[in-house]
């Protein structure tokens, strides 16, 4: 595994954030360069940007809610998003395809869930298709049920990490 940095995103990101985005999700499920933005510039703390010799080769970015409704389409634009709100709910984790297979994803989400704790949050929610499900587990997230969002036409699954 080549050495990783981390960092908060800054708006310059947005483009390769959107890059890998585009080519690691299918159709619709992928966030637009105008989330992409609105997530950095909203809530930057909750933007985890992974990087290996300079490059951006993965992300992580979230929003903070009192009550979670992960099926609420509108709070991908962080509409209702808190910052000093307890619940963190993550919207992508993502990792450009030419990196997928090395551990990044894990490395990432262990720095992630380091830096949510650092902050005092409470939960870490997130949504997943069925074949990642075992992944998160091994990560330390319960299942909780089957979404019923259908964001970008597909089948998710609730989980949740307590802190």
């Amino acid at each position: 595994m080549s050495a990783l940095t981390f960092r908060q995103a800054v708006p310059a990101d947005a483009e390769r954030c959107f890059e890998i985005e585009s080519i690691a999700y299918e159709g619709e499920e992928a966030a637009t360069l105008a989330k992409i933005h609105t997530r950095i510039s909203n809530y930057p703390q909750g933007f985890l940007v992974m990087q290996t010799e300079g490059k951006t080769i993965g992300f992580i970015n979230s929003g903070c809610a009192h009550a979670v409704v992960m099926s609420d389409e509108a709070f991908k634009e962080l509409v209702g998003h808190d910052p000093v709100a307890p619940n963190v709910v993550i919207m992508s984790v993502v990792i450009d395809p030419a990196y997928q297979g090395h551990g990044y994803a894990t490395a990432m989400m262990q720095t992630f869930v380091k830096q949510m704790r650092q902050a005092g949050k409470l939960t870490i929610h997130l949504m997943c298709k069925e074949r990642h499900v075992a992944l998160y587990a091994k990560q330390g997230y319960r299942y909780v049920k089957p979404s019923a969002s259908d964001h970008g036409g597909m089948a998710w699954h609730e989980m949740v990490m307590e802190l």
